[in-house]
């Protein structure tokens, strides 16, 4: 039987599975495939969910589920470049 979940379903699922994974790699996985099924919706569609934001307001927490995976997996140089430039964007902020 093909699965009748909607992106929206999808994404919430995903984001909430990575969250319980105590394997690493399963963790992202998981939230690769809910910033996949992000990718995929609507502001529509998510206004007509409930949602009192835009898909756009959805990437932030993605992006940063996505980040502590990929910190949790190994800094090597390249992620210390990307770190580096995180926090000067951090501190620009404040």
């Amino acid at each position: 039987m093909a699965s009748k979940a909607t992106p929206l379903h999808r994404c919430t699922l995903a984001h909430a599975m990575a969250d319980v994974q105590d394997d690493v790699h399963e963790e992202l996985v998981w939230d690769q495939r809910a910033l996949a099924a992000a990718d995929l919706l609507t502001d529509a569609r998510v206004t007509q969910a409930g949602v009192t934001l835009p898909v756009a307001g959805l990437y932030p927490s993605l992006h940063l589920n996505l980040s502590e995976c990929y910190r949790k997996l190994g800094d090597d140089e390249y992620g210390r470049l990307i770190k580096g430039g995180l926090e000067q964007i951090a501190q620009r902020l404040c």
